[in-house]
C-alpha cells in the first residue's frame, strides 16, 4: 500500500523501505516517505492519505496462517494485549474485520506513545494498562524492531519470524524462543518460557 502511494506520488521507492519502516509510529512513517522517499506532500498528509487508503482496503483482512487457532488457544489461559505499529484506525479495522476484538483485554498504538519500536514505549504502556509483571509476560513477534521493542520492556521474547521481512541473527538472538510458524504456539511454549526467564532471574 505504502510503496503504491509512494509511486503514485512521485516518490521513489526502493527495496529497502517496507524494511525500514517496520515499527515505526504514523509520524515517524509519514516523516520518512517525505524526507526519504521523496513524496512532495506534508508528512500529516501523507499519513492521513495513507490510514484512509488502508482502512478503505481492508474488506478482507489478509491474516497468517494459524494466528486466529493460536488466539483461540491462549485467549483462556492468559490475558492478552496487541502492542502495535499500525495507527490506531487501522488496528481497530482490522480487529472489527476479522472479529479478534474479543480476544484482546488492552489494544496499543505505537502513535499513542512517545517513540515507535524498537524503543520498548508501546510495550511499557501495554503492561501499565494489563497490569502486568513483564518478568511473568511474553511477546510474540514477527519483525527485528518489534523483537529490540519487546525485549527492551524487559518482556521474554517468542519470535514467529516474518517470511516477507525476516529479523536477523542479532534480533533472534534476543529471543527466548524461534518458532517455524503459528501452529506451534500454545500455552505450552508460553509458559515454558516464562519459567525459562525466571529461572534465569533466580540464576543471575
Amino acid at each position: 500500500m505504502r510503496r503504491d502511494f509512494v509511486i503514485a506520488n512521485g516518490g521513489r521507492w526502493h527495496d529497502g523501505a517496507q524494511a525500514a519502516m517496520i515499527g515505526l509510529r504514523t509520524t515517524e512513517w509519514a516523516r520518512y516517505i517525505h524526507d526519504e522517499l521523496g513524496v512532495p506532500l506534508a508528512p500529516d498528509d501523507i499519513a492521513h492519505r495513507v490510514i484512509a487508503a488502508v482502512s478503505e482496503r481492508l474488506h478482507d483482512v489478509p491474516v497468517l496462517p494459524g494466528a486466529e487457532a493460536a488466539l483461540e488457544r491462549l485467549s483462556p489461559d492468559f490475558r492478552l494485549g496487541l502492542a502495535t505499529s499500525a495507527a490506531l484506525p487501522v488496528a481497530r479495522t482490522v480487529l472489527d474485520r476479522t472479529g479478534w476484538r474479543r480476544f484482546f483485554a488492552v489494544v496499543v498504538s505505537a502513535d499513542e506513545v512517545a517513540r515507535g519500536k524498537p524503543a520498548p514505549d508501546v510495550y511499557l504502556r501495554a503492561l501499565e494498562l494489563l497490569h502486568a509483571d513483564p518478568s511473568q509476560t511474553a511477546a510474540i513477534e514477527d519483525s527485528a524492531n518489534g523483537i529490540r521493542s519487546a525485549h527492551a520492556a524487559g518482556i521474554a521474547v517468542i519470535a514467529i519470524p516474518n517470511r516477507d521481512y525476516p529479523p536477523g541473527p542479532g534480533a533472534l538472538a534476543l529471543a527466548s524462543r524461534v518458532l517455524d510458524n503459528l501452529d506451534r504456539l500454545d500455552s505450552a511454549v508460553i509458559l515454558s518460557v516464562q519459567q525459562q526467564r525466571s529461572w534465569e532471574g533466580y540464576n543471575a
